[in-house]
């Protein structure tokens, strides 16, 4: 079962969602002017898989300058109007003390969400705060999360368009460090970028393997490890497939948007070819038989148990099949074959969860 909590977003109102007035207190229905393309904005963030917190200061509330009808009133008409586009608001929290007043819960501080968040985890490293003003960017230095200013007035930077783009474009990444009596292996990936493969195993050909993988599946690889290869290649096979497994599950975050699904690359007189669904579910299926013991200090036997190794941590389900007259040609197909599945199955093409089930 998936442990992943939900990416949040902190929500400022006044400014954010809906426009301030000059007086800075939105206290009547007349006075509520909703902030240019909000509605389609946090559409989009849902559909991405974003859940919706409000945060908002309002200073008085309850007092005699600033009567609890004058606030409820416009609140509920804002809180039903998101309502009726379908967007709902898992929180709403609202801190009614002056800045004198010297309170625990007015933001930048997170006495009002501390208690919320004790029982609500989330995934910092996709949650953010998006307000207008420099206490909400101060809120999510504290919160440890990204903060986004949205400024209507502000240039094209500043809009919930750019914001959409910001939150739903960013990079997928990923910093494995796996330790055992065996092997120390640190793999990091960027699934969003082609830059350069930095690879260091102790085993040349292994390297030129992974090589493979990393630039026919369209991201950058980054991995190095110390085996105890003064007693044999296996566990250095293996351990570096369990933490690139585990570093391209961690990295695909919530799987929205992606292709899931990749396939049949010839080499020369090798053929390979390659089946991924990337369903979090661990399986696999290998044919095909070497006719040399060994590849480049590489051992054709760990070539399969390589692949099911990276099976098991990705939760893929990987078909293999390879046929060919040499060996190294058959390796070499087998890993730039899972290479260009892996970019087919990882490329984003959307926002929607490609399952049925409504999990992956």
């Amino acid at each position: 079962m998936s442990t992943q909590f939900p990416a949040v977003l902190f929500i400022d109102r006044d400014g954010t969602l809906v426009l301030e007035p000059e007086d800075q207190q939105v206290d009547r229905l007349d006075k509520v002017r909703f902030v240019p393309g909000v509605f389609a904005a946090l559409q989009a963030l849902k559909e991405a898989g974003y859940r919706l917190v409000m945060v908002t200061n309002q200073d008085g509330r309850g007092t005699a300058s600033f009567p609890e009808e004058q606030f409820a009133v416009p609140q509920a008409f804002i809180i039903e109007a998101f309502a009726s586009q379908g967007l709902t608001f898992d929180a709403v929290f609202i801190c009614p003390h002056k800045p004198h007043e010297g309170c625990h819960c007015r933001k930048p501080l997170t006495g009002l969400l501390d208690p919320w968040l004790a029982h609500n985890p989330i995934d910092r490293s996709r949650s953010a705060v998006i307000g207008d003003r420099d206490s909400d960017l101060e809120l999510a230095k504290n919160l440890g999360v990204d903060g986004l200013r949205l400024l209507p007035d502000g240039g094209p930077e500043h809009t919930w368009p750019a914001i959409v783009r910001c939150l739903t474009g960013r990079h997928r990444t990923a910093r494995i460090t796996r330790k055992t009596r065996e092997t120390e292996i640190v793999v990091a990936v960027d699934l969003d970028s082609e830059g350069p493969q930095i690879l260091q195993t102790g085993i040349g050909f292994f390297d030129h393997m992974l090589e493979q993988v990393g630039k026919h599946g369209g991201f950058q690889l980054e991995l190095s490890c110390r085996g105890d290869l003064a007693v044999d290649e296996h566990h250095t096979v293996e351990d570096c497939a369990l933490a690139l497994g585990q570093a391209l599950r961690q990295a695909l975050g919530d799987k929205r948007g992606i292709g899931r699904y990749g396939f049949l690359l010839a080499m020369d007189e090798a053929e390979a070819q390659v089946a991924i669904d990337l369903s979090g579910r661990p399986y696999f299926v290998w044919e095909g038989q070497f006719s040399r013991d060994n590849v480049g200090g590489l051992p054709t036997e760990l070539v399969p148990h390589f692949f099911r190794s990276l099976a098991e941590t990705l939760g893929a389900a990987i078909h293999i099949t390879v046929r060919g007259e040499n060996a190294h040609h058959m390796v070499e197909a087998a890993f730039k074959g899972v290479g260009r599945a892996l970019r087919n199955a990882l490329r984003r093409e959307g926002n929607d969860l490609p399952s049925s089930k409504g999990a992956l």
